[in-house]
């Protein structure tokens, strides 16, 4: 008996993940790459080096998609963490848990992850098309009945879709699939930039560019109410912020009016402000014939000495012994609250991911089917659900991409 036909679009790691699982279930696949390599995006994921999962237990797993994370529910068991560790290192890719239980490939090298793709491709039959661009998925009613592309037909029993978002346009993440989405009726939401860089409306950070602090906690507000808050560590930037928390932060404030926002840094959040008034107390007692610009150099990187002092209001050539107790209260107020107003996120051109995509209630999350078009999945981050850094949107991918690969092998069998 002949192999049912299905094509691939997208050879990102859900689209390779999708046609390997597929060919592998007894599928002929064709995988339709517009760019001359596969996994183009692959290549600067975690630095270049991959952070291709997030070794943590399946609950915190979930907790770390900010927006829809149930319906990813079904994926994830079908095709979890650890099951993506042993897939990779079936494949010949030894790996590593680094801090924040990040998993890498040991060499560091995101291209052993893309190469261990291409071979999983092979192994399976998967036929690899590059430098080919689809235009068009070609309709029989309420069914896939072909792709268009580079002028040719690819006939086919199913189709699945994994085209990106809109980061990293240079990788061939144009929106692409979204387009196709919206002209078949499916419901997507707006496409915003996520796991950003934040531009800020102060300029006193620009001084501070490549300071990085470590275990300080970010809060990020919308009229009052609580958006985000997390420990962990931040960067400042010529235009602003950056680093881990700020770029989740970023995933709770896209599409938000950025005006509505406010960041704080709790730059010692492992004391009360009963406590740091305490060591303030403990500080200015030591240098109590210094000026005050001396008597803060313990509690902040060497750097950031002058801009506490500036936004304190406090002169810096006061005594340390002169402060009043209502100066020393409004310091430690700063130092627990420092405020910081988004401008703007930084190019969509820039986010790791993007929010937004096709509506997850024209999925079927247990195979990734679109629900009106019975052959027709989407995987990926076209969906409309992202995670935070440490390498759960790979995951994302990985998931999605596996029971897309899945339920378009068992729609072909009925």
């Amino acid at each position: 008996m002949d192999k049912k036909r299905l094509v691939v679009v997208g050879g990102g790691p859900a689209g390779m993940m999708a046609a390997g699982i597929a060919a592998q279930n007894g599928c002929a696949v064709t995988l339709l790459e517009r760019n001359e390599k596969l996994g183009k995006k692959l290549y600067i994921t975690g630095k270049g080096r991959c952070n291709l999962t997030n070794a943590c237990a399946p609950e915190e797993w979930m907790n770390n998609l900010p927006r829809n994370g149930k319906f990813m529910f079904s994926a994830f068991n079908r095709f979890n963490n650890r099951q993506v560790m042993d897939f990779f290192e079936a494949l010949g890719v030894p790996l590593k848990v680094e801090r924040g239980n990040r998993v890498f490939p040991v060499s560091d090298k995101a291209s052993d992850i893309n190469r261990a793709l291409e071979r999983y491709l092979r192994q399976n039959g998967v036929t690899v098309l590059l430098s080919h661009r689809v235009e068009a998925l070609e309709m029989d009613e309420e069914r896939v009945s072909g792709v268009l592309a580079g002028g040719k037909r690819f006939p086919c029993e199913a189709v699945v879709v994994a085209t990106g978002g809109l980061s990293y346009p240079s990788t061939g993440s144009t929106g692409d699939g979204l387009a196709w989405a919206k002209v078949l009726g499916l419901k997507t939401e707006p496409a915003y930039p996520s796991l950003i860089p934040i531009e800020t409306r102060e300029d006193w950070p620009a001084q501070l560019q490549g300071l990085s602090l470590r275990n300080v906690a970010l809060t990020a507000r919308r009229n009052k109410k609580v958006l985000y808050a997390e420990q962990g560590e931040m960067l400042f930037t010529h235009y602003g912020v950056s680093g881990p928390l700020v770029l989740s932060a970023s995933s709770h404030i896209a599409g938000l009016a950025l005006n509505e926002i406010e960041l704080s840094i709790d730059l010692k959040p492992a004391l009360s402000l009963q406590q740091l008034d305490a060591r303030l107390v403990r500080d200015f007692e030591k240098y109590s014939n210094k000026q005050f610009i001396h008597a803060v150099k313990d509690l902040f990187p060497q750097r950031m000495v002058e801009v506490m002092v500036r936004l304190s209001g406090i002169a810096p050539q006061k005594a340390a012994n002169q402060l009043t107790r209502a100066e020393r209260a409004a310091f430690a107020a700063l130092i627990k609250a420092l405020p910081l107003h988004p401008k703007a996120l930084r190019p969509i051109e820039e986010a790791i991911i993007t929010r937004g995509g096709i509506s997850v209630r024209e999925i079927d999350p247990k195979s990734m089917r679109a629900k009106r078009y019975p052959n027709l999945f989407f995987a990926g981050e076209m969906l409309d659900v992202d995670g935070y850094t440490g390498g759960f949107n790979l995951q994302i991918a990985f998931s999605t991409g596996y029971l897309a690969g899945v339920g378009a092998a068992q729609e072909m069998e009925n």
